[in-house]
């Protein structure tokens, strides 16, 4: 039932969400602890799955920062941050998400999320913007933090630190937030993350940055993701069981309030067990294809729905543009600072804070 007039409008919105979501992608796998190229892994095959079987026109699904800062609790103790064990671990944590939406979508469990407490959310939300912001603030300021446990402890560790904070890296990670946040208010149509992934680059060459300390994300493989089991045993599979089950509540809880504002928006049905069901497909892909759990995001929605999405198909244009990013262009990411990916985060969370 495809109409012919919703193919420019897609187009533009395919176009905008991939160019939004190569850098976001990258961002997030550094939140979850992961190498950058496999926040582009996440964002290829999941979001053509998820295109097929969800029932939004308007989600747009991939790495998002609430679901990749849980995934970094559980695994952080079992494996080396981006060593090949946590990579494993993280395709293995989203295949077992996967499992459990799937699990969730065929038992028509979808009614569930009727129960949740909005206050409850709106808190939780609010929780994770803090701590995931204030996990960025390393890359910002150009410091090493020693991972801790609890929150308070970040932030007595950030603080002990400040003082080393590089100063070349300070004014990047600063010079960055601005530049987001005021085509936030003023461009709110252009893709401010990919001007800045642009405009930091050429800073890095013009100033030759990386000789002042600055650090870059550095190579990322230009292979495509493979098909693959993750190679991990029965303990990793027993240690990330009821991460699987809390990754899969929060994210399903994201992607639906968001999915749900947009459905009465463009005034169609949403259905929350097709729902789960192109959700748990989507993860399932993502652990298949090297990736880390998935759910759709607020911030890319919203880009998404403004751009003009009409379809699904919007999403399968995303997915190419990231596809082509990979194969052509990672030669050109290598310069990428660390402090422009942490601000595009900053700045993408700080509207998960609902004060009123």
């Amino acid at each position: 039932r495809y109409e012919r007039g919703d193919v420019r409008s897609d187009l533009a919105a395919g176009l905008t969400i991939g160019a939004l979501l190569v850098p976001q992608g990258m961002a997030y796998a550094l939140l979850a602890g992961l190498p950058p190229e496999i926040g582009l892994y996440a964002s290829i095959v999941p979001v053509l799955i998820y295109a097929v079987f969800g029932t939004s026109r308007q989600l747009a699904v991939g790495p998002v920062a609430i679901v990749s800062l849980m995934t970094s609790s559980p695994l952080a103790p079992l494996f080396d941050q981006s060593s090949a064990g946590y990579v494993s671990a993280a395709a293995l944590l989203a295949l077992m998400v996967g499992a459990v939406h799937l699990l969730l979508g065929v038992g028509r469990l979808g009614f569930v999320v009727n129960f949740l407490s909005h206050s409850v959310l709106v808190g939780f939300t609010a929780a994770a913007a803090i701590i995931i912001g204030f996990s960025q603030v390393k890359h910002v300021l150009g410091i090493t933090v020693p991972r801790q446990e609890h929150f308070y402890e970040t932030v007595h560790e950030v603080w002990l630190a400040a003082g080393e904070a590089n100063r070349a890296t300070v004014i990047v990670g600063v010079a960055s937030i601005g530049l987001l946040l005021a085509m936030k208010r003023w461009a709110r149509r252009a893709p401010g993350a990919l001007v800045l992934v642009v405009t930091s680059i050429a800073a890095v060459h013009l100033f030759d940055l990386e000789a002042r300390g600055v650090k870059t994300v550095g190579d990322i493989p230009s292979s495509l993701p493979a098909f693959g089991l993750p190679d991990l045993g029965a303990d990793t599979f027993g240690s990330l069981v009821t991460a699987a089950f809390v990754i899969t509540l929060v994210g399903f809880m994201e992607s639906i309030a968001v999915a749900k504002v947009y459905a009465r928006r463009h005034r169609y049905e949403l259905e929350p067990n097709s729902e789960l069901i192109g959700l748990g497909a989507a993860n399932v892909a993502s652990g298949f294809f090297g990736g880390y759990p998935v759910t759709g995001g607020f911030s890319r929605t919203a880009v998404n729905d403004t751009a003009g999405a009409r379809t699904p198909f919007a999403s399968i244009i995303t997915a190419v543009i990231v596809l082509s990013t990979i194969a052509f262009l990672t030669p050109l990411l290598t310069s990428l600072p660390n402090a422009a990916l942490g601000a595009i985060i900053v700045v993408a969370i700080i509207g998960l804070i609902d004060i009123k």
